[in-house]
């Protein structure tokens, strides 16, 4: 079975205080990349969400969505990822059904499980309830776009005889991250694909698609990918330097690789991309890793690549993305299988 594959762009709208623009903009010339981004051949962009961050990450992807759906046309939205247990499952099949429809169906629902400790206090969520509420989340969520009355009853959601509406034309995939073991079967077992983070988590899908009987070909990857593209990326790592730091150290202190306290922060960028997931591409390495991906896990659907680091000028990753639009989109592989 063939399938087309999206490249892409992964935006946190982070803006921190060290290198902070207005947020308004910040917004507007981050929306105004993206419409720009669509024209040079990239086909989908990919949000991310946390809430009460210095640097502003956003908490309000669905919103960045929408705004996105009206200046951009054929290029497909999605969520890698949305902390599916902080929110309410209905409400988020509203407004998710809602964006499908604004969207004319160019939207997909990624969600994971969370770990940020302060985000579960004050949404009033346990972290301990997280698999039953992501598994009932997606429940509840499926039922609502299908039609017909919820009628649902778990253990942390009950919804009566009642219906969604409106309902999506184009009901949203449901994709599912994750890195370790069980999340990654969950993925295989309850979700319409896998996100996975740097590559992380492929192999295990794949065996984890055959353990729920189900054939490679059902399965589905969107592949949020951490490269650094470059005419010379060693360069452009060292330039940037500052930004990556900041970004894989944030990340490490919240607790996304494991206990923050048994890991060690990066004190310079050449340690965070040898023992990080960052790699350094120029377009032909780019070319020679994608279509190899492409061709070893034909069930990718899509690969995005971070857009903008933390608190880096516009310019600098606008210099990127014309040269990965330029030197490496036109040679890689759209359709697999």
């Amino acid at each position: 079975m063939s399938r087309t594959i999206n490249y892409g762009l992964w935006y946190d709208f982070r803006n921190p205080a060290q290198w902070r623009e207005d947020f308004e903009v910040f917004y507007a010339s981050r929306l105004q990349q993206i419409a720009e981004a669509e024209q040079l051949g990239f086909n989908s962009v990919w949000l991310t969400e946390h809430h009460f961050c210095d640097d502003g990450y956003t908490p309000s992807p669905l919103v960045v969505a929408a705004a996105i759906g009206a200046r951009t046309t054929n290029m497909h939205i999605g969520t890698n990822l949305m902390l599916l247990p902080l929110h309410d499952p209905v409400r988020m099949a509203e407004d998710c059904a809602t964006l499908s429809l604004l969207t004319g169906g160019r939207f997909d629902l990624g969600v994971g499980i969370g770990y940020r400790q302060v985000e579960f206090d004050q949404f009033k969520r346990k972290v301990s309830h997280r698999p039953s509420l992501v598994e009932e989340g997606i429940e509840v969520i499926r039922r609502g776009w299908s039609g017909a009355p919820v009628n649902f009853a778990g253990k942390r959601f009950e919804v009566g005889d009642l219906c969604i509406t409106p309902t999506p034309v184009h009901p949203p995939s449901i994709l599912l991250g994750g890195m370790a073991v069980p999340a990654i079967d969950r993925a295989a077992r309850i979700a319409d694909g896998f996100l996975s983070t740097g590559g992380l988590g492929l192999d295990s899908y794949c065996e984890a698609l055959l353990r729920q009987g189900k054939t490679l070909a059902e399965g589905n990857i969107v592949l949020g990918n951490w490269a650094i593209i470059a005419e010379d990326p060693e360069a452009e790592a060292n330039r940037i330097g500052e930004h990556i730091l900041y970004q894989t150290n944030e990340y490490i202190k919240w607790g996304a690789f494991g206990p923050p306290d048994q890991a060690k922060l990066h004190d310079n960028v050449a340690s965070a991309v040898e023992n990080g997931l960052y790699e350094l591409w120029d377009a032909d390495m780019a070319v020679a890793k994608l279509s190899k991906l492409a061709k070893d896990y034909p069930m990718i659907s899509d690969i995005h690549f971070w857009a903008q680091f933390p608190g880096e000028p516009l310019e600098s990753g606008n210099r990127r993305m014309r040269y990965i639009a330029e030197k490496v989109l036109p040679r890689l592989p759209r359709v697999t299988g």
